[in-house]
């Protein structure tokens, strides 16, 4: 910890020794009981320090160099993120994951229809984007970029607002795929029209733009957490996002579309088509005198049953990861301590970001032909690999 006077004004720097993550106050004064008071508010959030270290070289300045001599080179700035980011291996695999999963989905060779093939699309490029907004610029870049031009308050906000339509997005992906499923089982004289790759562009077109619209209000509500040299820093949200009711409103909305609709949906979806399913099958059953123990396969209950299995899956998955995030919204939690409050909390919002990770494993475990044609592919993967390889010595 330490003060610093680098810009304008001083303040107080609290660096956490393990993650590098950088807490700052603004110090008017640098009394001692100016100092307790900024303590006890750090202490109360993080708990007590088991060690103190004391460093005359502030982190800021240390960033700031950096970030400066990146600048004066050519694509420097996107080497000085990639240095902070180069430690987390696993988290570019994942990315490289899902990247292959669009790729085999695009191709059109996993033995589903064009329709599907476009929902599922949409749904692994929504999740690769929550991941790098909500993972990579959010938690880490922060753990390990503290301080960059990402902090500047409008980048900071156009972050923010990708982050939630990212978000919604993915959200509202898989209730359109589970409605597709819905109707194309159920519906059987809307299926026709319904169920083409056309109309499935268009839904998804649309159900796009109108969260990108619903979302732009989420700019306007960061103010800068600090301004200096007349640029502004960090994002702080305006006291007035909890008090103007059209904030308020705003915010109950926003809650409510993001996931409650999309959770009470999938639930009655599911729901419908399980019914009609067991319904379907008894009566094909009965007509094909099954009833009476006769042991016949029905073909048209086969080539359902791996869109059935798929369906179930992702619905499934989706509806046990965002529970916690649902429960705490609707008060669970309220009657739990500050320290159980906060991980339940956090334990929902994991669990909500797990979900995005899982879909690209459940197209591997549900699709024989989605693996095969992930063997196909590795061969290419390690060829570019070996290229990358060669290139860098």
């Amino acid at each position: 910890m330490s003060i610093s006077s680098k810009w304008k004004g001083k303040y107080f720097v609290l660096v956490e020794n393990y993650s590098k993550w950088i807490n700052d106050e603004s110090m008017p004064n640098t009394t001692s009981t100016k100092t307790i008071e900024v303590l006890r508010s750090w202490f109360a959030i993080y708990g007590f320090p088991e060690d103190k270290v004391q460093r005359q070289r502030v982190m800021y300045q240390k960033v700031s160099s950096q970030l400066q001599q990146a600048v004066r080179k050519p694509y420097g700035v996107l080497s000085f993120i990639a240095r902070g980011l180069e430690y987390r291996n696993r988290k570019v695999l994942l990315q490289l994951y899902k990247l292959l999963a669009i790729v085999i989905l695009s191709r059109g060779k996993c033995g589903l229809s064009t329709c599907t093939t476009r929902y599922l699309v949409a749904m692994a490029t929504a999740d690769l984007l929550v991941i790098i907004m909500k993972v990579i610029l959010y938690r880490i870049r922060l753990y390990y970029i503290p301080e960059c031009f990402l902090d500047i308050t409008p980048v900071c906000s156009i972050i923010n607002v990708l982050n939630n339509t990212s978000t919604n997005c993915s959200v509202w992906f898989t209730v359109t795929f589970t409605f597709d499923r819905f109707v194309a089982i159920c519906c059987q004289k809307l299926k026709t029209k319904y169920c083409t790759e056309k109309t499935a562009a268009v839904v998804l077109a649309t159900t796009c733009i109108l969260l990108c619209s619903k979302n732009i209000p989420i700019y306007f509500k960061y103010e800068p957490r600090k301004i200096i040299d007349n640029v502004p820093w960090r994002c702080s949200i305006k006291r007035s996002y909890y008090t103007e009711p059209g904030w308020v409103g705003f915010r109950k909305f926003d809650k409510v579309l993001t996931p409650v609709i999309p959770f009470a949906l999938i639930l009655l979806l599911n729901a419908l088509t399980v019914r009609h399913i067991l319904v379907t099958s008894r009566v094909r059953k009965g007509l094909r005198g099954q009833s009476k123990g006769e042991n016949h396969s029905d073909p048209e209950m086969e080539s359902r049953r791996k869109s059935v299995i798929l369906l179930f899956t992702i619905s499934g998955n989706f509806i046990l990861l965002w529970l916690i995030y649902v429960l705490y919204y609707f008060g669970i939690a309220y009657h739990f301590d500050s320290d159980s409050n906060y991980t339940f909390k956090e334990v929902g919002w994991m669990l909500s970001i797990l979900s995005c990770c899982t879909n690209t494993f459940i197209y591997v475990v549900t699709q024989s032909k989605f693996r095969e044609q992930g063997k196909v592919m590795e061969v290419d993967v390690k060829v570019l690999r070996n290229q990358l390889n060669t290139s860098q010595v």
